[in-house]
C-alpha cells in the first residue's frame, strides 16, 4: 500500500502545456520532467536536469563540461578559467587564472572580485548577497572549502581542508551570477529572479513560476562556437511522462524529457525521432544505516540486491535501461573485480534473510521514500512497484511514501534521521556518477553526514574513509584508478545500496529538431541546435 501525494498534477500539467505558443521558425520547445522551472539566479535547484536547463545555459562555472561529443565520456575543460593548478608547495591552494574580456549579460566585466562575491553569496551567511536557496544547492557541492581570495583581477586561489584531487569536479557545479545586476536590482534575490544575469550561452527573457521559462541566445557570448543558434528557447515543466508525451504528439513541444517506455513504439512509428546514450547515471535505494533500520544487516542488504528481476525491469521498461551489476556502469574504468555478483536468486535472498532472523512469519517491514517525477529518476512509480513486488516474494515488505521531486531532494539533505524522513529507511534516487567526489565520496564519507554533506544513511566505515583519503591525495590519474576501484569494489561487496538499473537517457523530438549532439553526461549542450522549417 502506498501514500500518493501527488495532486492533479496532469491536468495541470496538460493545460500548462496548451498555453505553449504556435511553432515559429528557430523555437525549441522542451518538455522537462520537473514540476517548476528550476531556480533562475545562478544556482539551480531540481537536480542535474536543473543544471542541464538553468545551470550550463545561462551560466557558467570556472570549469566546464565538454558537451560535444556522443562517442566518448564527457570530460572537464576550461569554462570562466582559462587554467587552474596547485600551488607547488602547498595542494590545498588552488590558483585559477580567469579568461580575460567576459561580460555577464547585463554587460558588467567578470573577474576575481565577482568569483569572491559568488562564493560568498553561498558560504558566507553575514554576507549582504548570501542568498539561502542558492546555498542549499551549492554549499554541498563544495565541502571542503576553507577561504578564497582574489590575488589580483584576474586570479583567484581557493582553499581547501585538505589537498584534494577531486576539487575540479567540485568547482564545476558553482555558476556565476553577476553582483553588478543584484546591485541595480535592489539587492533582492527575488527580482534577481525574474531578470537573471549570468555569463552564459543564453539570457533569460520570461519567466513564470510552474509554467514556463524563455530563453535567447547570447550573441556576445565568450565563446563564439557556442552562440546558439535557435532564435529562442522555452522550457515547460511537465513532470507527468503521459502528459509530455501528449504534448510532444500534439505538437506542443518538440522535444521531451524521459518518454514513458509504453509510448515509445507508437511514437516512432508517428515519425518522432528517440534518441538514447550511456551516460553516468545509477538508479539506487539509498539504504539508511541508522539505528534501527533494517538495512544495517549486510544479510538484509545483499538480499534484496538478490531478490530483483533486474532483467525483467529492463523489458518492463522496453529495454531502455541497463541492469545494474554495481554502483558503477558495466565495464567502467572504475569498476574493478567485486566478489558479490548482482543477479536475479530469490532462493539464495530468502536463504539470507532467514539467517538473519527473519522469515514467512517475520517479514520485514519497512518505509521507501520515492518521487512522483524527477531529473534522472526515470519512470519512478512504476519502477518502485516493480521492485516492491520483486522484494514482496522473499518476505520484504514495502510501503512507499511518495512526494513531489524537489521534496525529495530537501528530504536528502536533512538525513534518514531528520524528521522529515518520516522514518523511511531508504529512498529512491538517482545518482550522478561522472566524477569521484559526486560517485562516492559524498555519500559515504562519515563527516559528510548531514548537515555537513549528503551521506543521507549515516553510513560511516574508517576503512572506506581511508580509501577516499587516498582518493583525494593522489593526483596521478593511474595511481587514483587503482584506489578508485578498491573503492567501488567496497560499495558492492558490502552491499551499501540496492543497486537496480542504469538508465540510457531517452528523449523523443520532433524530426525537426537538427544538430543535437546527445552527449555521454547529466548536461547536454543546445547550442549547436536548429529547427528545420
Amino acid at each position: 500500500m502506498r501514500k500518493v501525494h501527488r495532486g492533479p498534477l496532469l491536468g495541470l500539467a496538460l493545460a500548462l502545456v496548451l498555453s505553449a505558443p504556435a511553432v515559429a521558425q528557430g523555437v525549441l520547445r522542451i518538455g522537462m520532467t520537473a514540476s517548476d522551472i528550476p531556480l533562475t539566479t545562478g544556482q539551480p535547484d531540481n537536480g542535474g536536469e536543473g543544471m542541464r536547463f538553468m545551470g550550463f545555459t545561462a551560466y557558467d562555472a570556472l570549469i566546464n563540461w565538454d558537451l560535444s561529443s556522443a562517442d566518448k565520456a564527457s570530460e572537464l575543460i576550461p569554462g570562466l578559467a582559462a587554467s587552474w593548478k596547485t600551488d607547488d608547495a602547498d595542494k590545498t591552494k588552488w590558483i585559477f587564472t580567469l579568461r580575460p574580456d567576459v561580460k555577464f549579460h547585463d554587460g558588467s566585466a567578470f573577474n576575481a572580485d565577482a568569483v569572491v562575491w559568488n562564493l560568498d553569496k553561498l558560504l558566507k551567511t553575514d554576507s549582504p548577497q548570501y542568498d539561502p536557496r542558492q546555498s542549499a544547492q551549492g554549499r554541498i557541492r563544495i565541502p571542503g572549502v576553507t577561504g578564497y581570495k582574489a590575488l589580483d583581477p584576474m586570479t583567484v586561489e581557493i582553499t581547501t581542508k585538505t589537498p584534494d584531487a577531486t576539487f575540479p569536479y567540485q568547482i564545476a557545479w558553482i555558476m556565476m551570477s553577476s553582483p553588478a545586476n543584484w546591485e541595480k536590482l535592489g539587492k533582492n534575490w527575488d527580482a534577481v529572479a525574474k531578470a537573471p544575469s549570468g555569463t552564459g550561452p543564453w539570457k533569460l527573457t520570461g519567466f513564470v513560476p510552474r509554467e514556463r521559462a524563455e530563453l535567447v541566445p547570447n550573441k556576445e557570448y565568450w565563446d563564439k562556437n557556442r552562440v546558439p543558434k535557435l532564435d529562442r528557447l522555452v522550457l515547460v515543466p511537465l513532470p507527468e511522462a503521459n502528459a509530455r508525451v501528449a504534448a510532444l504528439r500534439s505538437g506542443q513541444v518538440d522535444w521531451i524529457e524521459a518518454p514513458a517506455p509504453d509510448a515509445v513504439p507508437s511514437l516512432k512509428a508517428a515519425g518522432l525521432v528517440i534518441v538514447t546514450n550511456l551516460y553516468p547515471h545509477n538508479w539506487t535505494w539509498h539504504l539508511s544505516r541508522a539505528e534501527g533500520s533494517p538495512w544495517n544487516d549486510i544479510r538484509v542488504r545483499k538480499a534484496a540486491n538478490l531478490a530483483v528481476d533486474r532483467e525483467g525491469l529492463k523489458e518492463f521498461l522496453g529495454g531502455l535501461a541497463t541492469p545494474a551489476q554495481g554502483f558503477m556502469t558495466p565495464g567502467h574504468p572504475w569498476f574493478g573485480k567485486p566478489t558479490f555478483k548482482l543477479g536475479y536468486d530469490p532462493a539464495a535472498a530468502k536463504k539470507l534473510l532467514k539467517e538473519a532472523g527473519y522469515g514467512p512469519d517475520k517479514p520485514i517491514k519497512t518505509k521507501v521514500l520515492i518521487s512522483a517525477s524527477g531529473s534522472g529518476q526515470m519512470q519512478p512509480l512504476p519502477m518502485n512497484e516493480f521492485l516492491q513486488q520483486n522484494l514482496a516474494e522473499v518476505g520484504i515488505n514495502v510501503e512507499f511514501e511518495v512526494t513531489e521531486w524537489n521534496t525529495l531532494i530537501n528530504i536528502w539533505r536533512a538525513g534518514a534521521k531528520a524528521d522529515s524522513a518520516r522514518g523511511g529507511t531508504a529512498m529512491n534516487y538517482s545518482y550522478l556518477i561522472q566524477d569521484p567526489f559526486t560517485a562516492f565520496i559524498r555519500h559515504a564519507q562519515c563527516n559528510l553526514a548531514p548537515p555537513n554533506g549528503t551521506n543521507w544513511g549515516y553510513y560511516c566505515d574508517p576503512e572506506m574513509d581511508k580509501l577516499f583519503d587516498a582518493v583525494r591525495t593522489t593526483f596521478d590519474p593511474k595511481e587514483q584508478l587503482t584506489v578508485l576501484q578498491k573503492v567501488h569494489e567496497k560499495f558492492v561487496d558490502d552491499a551499501l545500496f540496492l543497486m537496480v538499473t542504469h538508465d540510457v537517457n531517452p528523449r523523443a523530438m520532433s524530426p525537426k529538431v537538427k544538430g543535437f549532439v546527445q552527449a555521454q553526461s547529466w548536461y547536454q549542450d543546445l547550442t549547436p541546435i536548429t529547427m528545420a522549417k
